[in-house]
């Protein structure tokens, strides 16, 4: 009996340690940049997308596109501690897969960022723009 306990135990824990793991992934960060203010991030610091041609629901990008654009999808995304966690959501793209919304538009990442906190796809063709928070979707 106080094996089997312990194998109990022992199995809650690492449960738990996995959910904490997983909240942790799927937490959203805010960065402050000079000349973007804050932006949002991943739980690596890896810098979110928007692409203008999307629409609330419905990704614009495929094929080539989402070469370069990779989708960001995180099941059950924790919100930064001035976001609203409704304010995320999820879609189903018409390739099958799902892919992770901010006030219902698509989140991407850039391919030739390669750090944490780089912006290089701020401004890409005026269409792909950083994800500012107090500012989304401009106006």
């Amino acid at each position: 009996m106080k094996r089997m306990t312990m194998g109990v135990v022992g199995l809650g824990l690492l449960l738990l340690g996995t959910s904490v793991a997983m909240g942790t992934d799927n937490a959203i960060k805010i960065q402050t940049k000079e000349g973007i203010g804050k932006y949002l991030t991943d739980a690596d610091g890896k810098t979110l997308y928007w692409f203008k041609k999307d629409s609330p629901g419905k990704s614009a990008c495929a094929g080539p596109c989402v070469e370069k654009w990779p989708i960001y999808y995180r099941e059950g995304v924790a919100g930064a501690k001035d976001i609203k966690a409704e304010n995320f959501g999820t879609v189903t793209r018409e390739d099958g897969k799902k892919q992770t919304t901010f006030k219902g538009y698509p989140l991407y990442y850039w391919v030739n960022d390669k750090q944490a906190g780089e912006t290089n796809g701020q401004g890409v063709n005026d269409v792909w723009f950083v994800v500012t928070p107090d500012n989304f979707p401009p106006k």
